[in-house]
């Protein structure tokens, strides 16, 4: 028996390669945005279990994994932002836009009221300058479970965009204790410029592959931000809007207008979508380590603020918005915008960020840090929620097939 008739043999009796069964399992993987959860909880239970070789592990790899890794998760995370901004794109007409922008101010707010009302409830004032961790949102997350159950839907948009304007409030509002001026801004600003006018300039002369925005460009703008002090991983972030962009369609998949010259907008995003899961992978893994002891009033305050005060903030912020006269995307109705609002209060990574920006090593860091460990079951809160209102991927399968055309080919 031939290879071929052999391998097909197999396949005909179910007994497929194990490279195949390998395969099916990667594919899910990946489909479903696995890769965070599946890093996230084996560092957990490395972090408890050996927690000596842990730390040592996460320490060594936190540069490249944050710093360089989650570069290209950012830049499609801008890229999927700025195409819904596009005339056509979901969240072009400023009536639309504005509407996750304000719905992350009432999230904000709802949370930080929440976070004081509880700790003044336990009197504990020594947490209450503590608040700008409850308005962090994990944006890693919120795509992983946006994408997840909206594959191709404008609430994974929304939900960026909402992540992305909390996040902002919550570094203007620890910035005077965070960042200081420094010497070497001048330098840096001089390099962000470069980065920006090379981007300017390979649009103008209508480059379309994406290669040297990426590396010339980026390049440029991750060495500044690097030099500056910030978070390197956003280099992408000014210089995706310079890139070839394409109006997105709600029915369109990632490899449907890719090329093998990178000459295509949708290119980068179709390239890099493998690359940015074993990205994702590496930064559960890296960051979602955090050792369960501690709790305290802080910890449960964080987490009554994530879950119930930004979750019923952004919600009546958004109602309040569209009384008023702003609009939701189209195809964005209030069931899908309750899950967003579920899904938008994991603080997670971010509000660990926050947290340690805010606090020394001691008891008040530990018992934040564990509530925001625990902000992560709005993921499942999320998943049951879409469950039982039947959206997204829970939503009922329509038939395509029309009654004539039956008629026809019967």
């Amino acid at each position: 028996m031939t290879t071929q008739a052999l391998h097909a043999h197999r396949l005909h009796a179910g007994t497929a390669p194990p490279a195949a069964g390998l395969w099916r399992v990667v594919r899910f993987v990946t489909e479903h945005y696995l890769a965070l959860p599946i890093g996230a909880a084996i560092a957990l239970v490395w972090a408890n279990t050996l927690p000596e070789s842990y730390f040592t592990f996460a320490y060594r790899l936190a540069f490249p994994v944050n710093e360089i890794a989650m570069v290209f998760f950012f830049g499609l995370v801008a890229q999927e932002i700025f195409e819904e901004l596009m005339p056509g794109g979901a969240l072009h007409q400023w009536r639309r836009w504005v509407v996750p922008v304000v719905g992350a101010a009432g999230g904000v707010a709802g949370a930080a009221i929440v976070y004081g009302l509880y700790l003044t409830w336990h009197w504990t004032p020594l947490l209450h300058a503590g608040w700008p961790v409850v308005a962090g949102v994990d944006l890693v997350f919120a795509y992983f479970i946006a994408r997840s159950l909206f594959p191709r839907h404008p609430a994974v948009s929304f939900v960026l965009l909402l992540a992305v304007a909390s996040n902002a409030l919550a570094v203007l509002a620890i910035a005077p204790t965070y960042m200081a001026a420094d010497a070497r801004a001048g330098g840096a600003a001089l390099l962000m410029a470069g980065a920006v006018g090379v981007a300017a300039w390979l649009r103008q002369r209508c480059v379309r592959e994406f290669w040297p925005y990426l590396f010339v460009a980026g390049g440029l703008s991750w060495l500044a931000l690097y030099v500056e002090g910030f978070h390197a991983g956003l280099a992408l972030v000014p210089i995706v809007p310079f890139m070839p962009h394409v109006r997105r369609r709600l029915d369109e998949l990632l490899d449907d207008e890719a090329d093998a010259r990178g000459a295509s907008p949708r290119h980068f995003e179709h390239v890099w979508h493998y690359h940015v899961q074993v990205a994702l992978l590496l930064f559960g893994l890296v960051n979602a380590g955090v050792l369960l002891s501690g709790y305290g009033p802080g910890t449960w305050a964080t987490l009554a603020a994530s879950l119930v005060g930004r979750t019923v903030g952004i919600l009546a912020a958004v109602g309040a918005a569209v009384a008023i006269g702003l609009h939701l995307p189209a195809h964005l109705r209030w069931r899908e915008l309750t899950v967003v609002a579920l899904i938008a209060s994991t603080g997670f990574t971010f509000s660990l960020f926050f947290a340690t920006a805010l606090y020394p090593a001691g008891p008040l860091l530990a018992e934040l840090k564990v509530g925001a460990l625990l902000t992560a079951s709005g993921v499942l809160l999320a998943l049951a929620a879409a469950r039982l209102t039947h959206v997204g991927r829970f939503a009922p399968q329509r038939s395509h097939a029309r009654p004539h055309t039956r008629h026809r080919h019967a």
